[in-house]
């Protein structure tokens, strides 16, 4: 049985008797973005021939780099930093932002590199390189990160205090061994993760697909069908009405004037969803007076900044009255229908990204005025009440097993983490 002793550090706890104990300074180098040498926008180039691939967090994939899409930064700006040329076998690290804390070593660099104010390299490591992008990514930094970062509104880590974190490493014979036993157990662990995340994708992609056809082509088969005069929806059942939003909504404008409201709603991931009017995270308001207040079953819409972000889920529907920013636009039904028909209709127009070729795809922003002349499709109240039963159910069945494989993918990977840190701290020896 291997002898043990108290490393001293609390997140650390007991390691075997010939491990060491350090801060990071008196084993790596540590190199980032800082003042002068720092950059914007300007000094990015369009094409690679142009520049060196500048590297930040979206390159960081399972633990390993990924250069599919990439930044370019100038020459000219690239040789001002010779400290901040990235090579293999250098290890990166994330300082700021929502993914602060996250390491990668870096391998199979395409051409010549560089990083961004995001991340800081760690050069000169007087340990085994890989093995130390391993601690990094173990609950003993997590937790001092998230000490570093307490109570800032961005999570930003000055290189000083990613300096004096301290690690524990096993003699340097052991380490080469323990890095490569990691690389082959977490290969196998990444690949079961990747499968479960293919199969969450898979079935998202499933969804999505259900909806589409159900709000386009209703739920008999052997409706006779008509053009819809819609290049990208096609035939739809005969019997549907084609009108534009306009015929059965309006918009919602009734000002939070008095402040009296304090239902605070958001839309997130294409859901309303309540936020901590009181809470100090986030950016918030100091007054919510110009917040719209709107009621159950209102659909939601985020018109805002179309050009640059084309992945957010735009459309929501409201489950209870509350208060939401102006930004977006709330629309109230003017006629009898069932709004959950709308809102699954114009969810799918926004997973087909219908609403970028708006105003002929220019606008970064709509008004009502111009969202309101989108062709909708007016089925019967009856067959609308069953497409809303049908797709609540199917939708039901299908995020159960969705919220199961994320969770699958959850405990995957915290048991990666576990087993990482396990290792590396010789609480389990090869």
């Amino acid at each position: 049985m291997m002898k043990m002793k108290d490393s001293g550090i609390e997140w650390i706890g007991k390691i075997p008797q010939e491990y060491q104990v350090s801060k990071i300074k008196y084993i790596s180098d540590i190199f980032g973005r800082i003042g002068f040498r720092g950059y914007t926008e300007k000094d990015l180039v369009d094409y690679k021939e142009d520049g060196a691939i500048t590297l930040s967090p979206s390159n960081f994939h399972d633990m390993k780099m990924d250069y599919t899409k990439c930044s370019y930064l100038s020459w000219k700006k690239y040789e001002e930093s010779p400290e901040i040329k990235i090579y293999n076998g250098d290890v990166l690290f994330v300082k700021t932002g929502s993914t602060f804390g996250k390491a990668v070593y870096v391998t199979d660099l395409p051409k010549e590199a560089t990083i961004n104010p995001q991340l800081v390299v760690f050069k000169n490591i007087k340990i085994n390189s890989k093995l130390f992008s391993y601690i990094l990514q173990t609950r003993i930094i997590e937790i001092q990160s998230e000490l570093a970062v307490l109570g800032s509104v961005i999570p930003t880590m000055s290189q000083e205090k990613i300096y004096n974190f301290i690690i524990s490493f096993p003699p340097i014979e052991e380490q080469q061994a323990i890095s490569a036993y990691l690389d082959e157990k977490c290969t196998e662990i990444d690949s079961l993760i990747s499968e479960l995340k293919k199969q969450t994708e898979i079935l998202e992609e499933y969804k999505r697909s259900v909806i589409i056809e159900t709000v386009t082509k209703g739920l008999n088969p052997n409706a006779q069908m008509k053009d819809s005069g819609i290049e990208w929806i096609g035939n739809i059942p005969e019997n549907w009405r084609i009108h534009p939003v306009y015929c059965y909504f309006s918009e919602r404008k009734n000002k939070n004037s008095l402040g009296l409201e304090n239902n605070l709603l958001s839309l997130s991931y294409g859901k309303i969803v309540r936020k901590n009017i009181n809470s100090n995270e986030g950016l918030l308001p100091e007054s919510f007076n110009t917040y719209n207040i709107i009621e159950k079953d209102d659909i939601i819409i985020r018109p805002t900044d179309l050009q640059n972000d084309k992945k957010s889920l735009r459309t929501a529907i409201a489950k209870e009255h509350g208060i939401i920013t102006s930004a977006y636009i709330a629309m109230m039904a003017i006629k009898p229908i069932n709004s959950h028909y709308f809102y699954y209709l114009l969810h799918s127009y926004d997973v087909m990204k219908v609403f970028y070729n708006i105003g002929n795809g220019v606008r970064q922003g709509l008004n009502f005025s111009e969202f309101s002349r989108l062709i909708v499709f007016e089925p019967t109240i009856e067959e609308q009440n069953e497409i809303v039963s049908y797709l609540d159910k199917k939708c039901s069945e299908i995020d159960s097993i969705i919220s199961e494989k994320k969770r699958q993918v959850k405990a995957i990977e915290e048991y990666k983490k576990s087993f990482i840190y396990e290792y590396v701290t010789g609480k389990k020896q090869l």
